[in-house]
């Protein structure tokens, strides 16, 4: 996140995964306080036409990023682009880019964002303006606004990211169960499928719990279902709130109980899924990007997808994720990046990208397309999921808030305190991070 890998999420991740850690590496020179003073102007001069970089996190499409890339190729073949692949971990890949913006690395020409750190990159002047009359028709307003910061156009989304959840139908076919809607179905279905022969270890419900950008993602569901926030939507933080506090111990619970494994505090996007198709976990909460994968290992006779469970009546509210392209300071051919950008984010890249790597389009109509939803009959699912999500924080200095995040749940997570405290500790220190 999102996923996270590239796409995701996280982001991936992004993940968004990455896509996607550990946690945060070296922020102290990673991470910035968003001081604008004494910075250089970003150039928005788009001249220059000659080769570029397209800089993401790990492709795990087995080469479908660069087959893409290979149309480009052929078709401006003295504009080339040069795909750079960076680490499958999300954390990672923004320190790699943060490294090459500091020192002035002219490498990097056209970047991939997760959504959260579009302001960071902005308010340094990593990254320059990119013109209004770039925004494609028919994007959903909501993605394009995640390439704003300060009422300006800083990036394109190139791929949007809601998590949905992915079941194994074959289990519960066999237990006579049907999909739960609710967090208490979850557990009365986990125990039906643990009655079967052989089925007494299956695990409950998995996700991307590691001390990594996925663990922010996976919390920041169940604090908002449960109605609290992180932050509320004028920046105050609430992560004290008694009902965010009620979110961090619903998911606490569910470790205590075992109903969500211990070894997915270890979990990222991959190991999640690894565990899914491998028939440790009944129900996992992971990125879009998952559905190819899983039409590959497991065939649409093995698991099928819905939107993830209520809480207490409260729908769930994914976390938004997604990656944004945004073009770098010191890019030297300009006018190359910028038609780049509009050519990785038009309809048909989206078209490509949906169909080879489960990417979630950037398009409202591709949702209700109807050879699409012939195809991906998870389009509905998802399109619910993104309409009803809910961003991160926005915050210029987000590697330290996600990192104040991950240090404060994940203690409470392997029950070394209890999740009262840590909302508390979290709020506090959000406080010192987070000016308004």
């Amino acid at each position: 996140m999102t996923h996270y890998k590239h796409s995701r999420r996280a982001f991936i991740q992004g993940s968004v995964g990455a896509l996607a850690l550990g946690a945060l590496a070296a922020c102290s020179s990673g991470d910035s306080n968003g001081s604008e003073s004494n910075k250089p102007a970003a150039s928005s001069d788009f001249t220059g036409e000659g080769p570029i970089s397209w800089v993401q996190g790990k492709d795990f499409s087995g080469g479908m990023v660069q087959k893409r890339l290979d149309e480009w190729n052929k078709k401006y073949p003295n504009e080339k682009v040069t795909l750079i692949e960076l680490s499958a971990e999300a954390d990672q890949q923004r320190q790699s880019l943060i490294n090459a913006a500091q020192t002035n690395s002219a490498a990097y020409d056209v970047i991939g964002l997760d959504v959260v750190w579009v302001a960071e990159f902005a308010a340094n002047r990593w990254i320059v303006e990119i013109p209004q009359d770039t925004k494609p028709d028919g994007i959903i307003d909501a993605v394009w606004d995640t390439g704003t910061y300060r009422d300006k156009q800083y990036a394109v989304p190139y791929a949007t990211d809601a998590s949905i959840m992915y079941y194994r139908k074959d289990f519960l076919e066999k237990a006579n169960a049907e999909v739960p809607k609710t967090w208490e179905d979850v557990k009365k279905v986990t125990e039906a499928v643990r009655k079967l022969p052989g089925m007494q270890n299956i695990a409950g419900f998995g996700g991307q719990w590691a001390k990594y950008e996925g663990l922010t993602c996976c919390i920041s569901e169940f604090i908002n279902t449960c109605g609290g926030a992180i932050v509320d939507d004028s920046g105050k933080v609430t992560v004290d709130s008694p009902e965010s506090i009620k979110g961090i111990q619903t998911a606490v619970d569910a470790f205590k109980s075992k109903l969500i494994p211990t070894s997915t505090l270890e979990w990222q996007e991959e190991d999640s899924r690894n565990g899914f198709e491998s028939g440790e976990v009944l129900f996992l909460r992971n990125w879009p990007y998952q559905y190819v994968n899983d039409m590959k290992e497991l065939g649409p006779d093995k698991f099928g997808v819905a939107p993830l469970p209520s809480i207490d009546g409260k729908a769930y509210m994914s976390t938004l994720g997604g990656h944004n392209c945004a073009i770098t300071t010191n890019c030297k051919n300009k006018a190359t990046a910028l038609k780049f950008v509009k050519w990785w984010t038009n309809k048909e890249s989206q078209q490509y990208n949906l169909e080879k790597q489960s990417n979630a389009p950037i398009y409202g109509d591709l949702y209700t397309k109807e050879e699409n939803v012939k195809k991906f009959p998870y389009l509905t699912t998802l399109k619910a999921s993104l309409d009803s999500a809910k961003g991160r924080p926005h915050a210029v200095a987000y590697g330290d808030v996600t990192a104040a995040i991950q240090d404060a749940i994940y203690p409470a997570l392997q029950g070394k305190t209890d999740a009262e405290s840590a909302a508390k500790q979290l709020a506090e220190k959000l406080k010192t991070i987070i000016k308004n």
